[in-house]
């Protein structure tokens, strides 16, 4: 190949490596019992029933993962790029969440960055805390203030996904930002409806074989009865769209028992 052509392409890979990224920062959610899913007539009958849960402390992103260190991740492994890729602009959207990812994608991610997908019970409690709330932030409806949710099912990086972490006042109990809206949530759980009726009470896994995967949190399009912390939401781990996006989890020194192998 002619030097001239060497040169262009050499141009070209630095034009197009993304930048470097810091790394996504973490809150740590202390050990402890919270309530999980919910009674009566309350929520769906896969959220019932309410049941004590005890999990050992562990970290979870503040923020979903973006487009940002999705590209880095892209970079670094030559994996098949997500749904859509073609439409970003890391300059415009690099902060946006990630969409366009199967379940195996957030995993595989996840374990590039030292991390894990968080279990459902994980994900909920760092969603809700330990006083049974309805929202991250509390029991007030949604509102625009709070979270970015029901803007109908016309798809753009720009005008539907907001930048990670926009709605402080939305935050939950532990600082966590966008646990309802923006994208839905891969979370490790295999999906069967009946779970909670046999679930452990000790750090649940959730189901060792399943078709479907567990997702939480609700997206940029749903209605407010879809972005509850207690809500559950199920697809073919395979799907890959603009409502779902994730973030990661980590066991904490000393809590090795609780490994995702799922």
């Amino acid at each position: 190949m002619a030097e001239g052509q060497l040169d262009r392409l050499r141009k070209l890979h630095k034009k197009a490596a993304p930048a470097p990224v810091a790394p996504a920062p973490m809150v740590e959610i202390p050990a402890g019992e919270f309530w999980m899913g919910v009674d009566g007539t309350i929520g769906l009958e896969d959220e019932r029933p309410r049941h004590r849960i005890w999990l050992d402390a562990y970290s979870m992103d503040r923020y979903e993962v973006t487009t940002r260190h999705y590209a880095a991740f892209l970079s670094s492994t030559g994996r098949d790029v997500p749904w859509l890729w073609e439409t970003v602009n890391l300059i415009e959207h690099g902060d946006r969440p990630i969409i366009g990812v199967s379940w195996t994608d957030a995993d595989a991610y996840c374990r590039w960055a030292g991390k894990r997908l968080p279990t459902e019970a994980e994900w909920e409690k760092a969603a809700r805390g330990t006083d049974d709330r309805a929202y991250p932030w509390g029991n007030q409806s949604p509102t625009g203030e709070l979270d970015n949710f029901g803007l109908g099912a016309r798809f753009s990086y720009g005008q539907t996904l907001t930048p990670v972490g926009r709605y402080e006042g939305g935050q939950s109990p532990y600082g966590l930002l966008d646990m309802a809206g923006n994208v839905w949530e891969w979370v490790s759980d295999w999906y069967e409806g009946a779970y909670y009726e046999a679930s452990p009470a000790r750090n649940p896994q959730g189901p060792e074989t399943g078709q479907l995967k567990v997702l939480r949190g609700g997206s940029w399009s749903e209605l407010p009865k879809y972005l509850l912390t207690y809500g559950r939401f199920k697809l073919d781990p395979a799907t890959r769209n603009s409502y779902v996006g994730f973030r990661c989890a980590k066991t904490l020194v000393g809590q090795e028992s609780l490994v995702n192998g799922q």
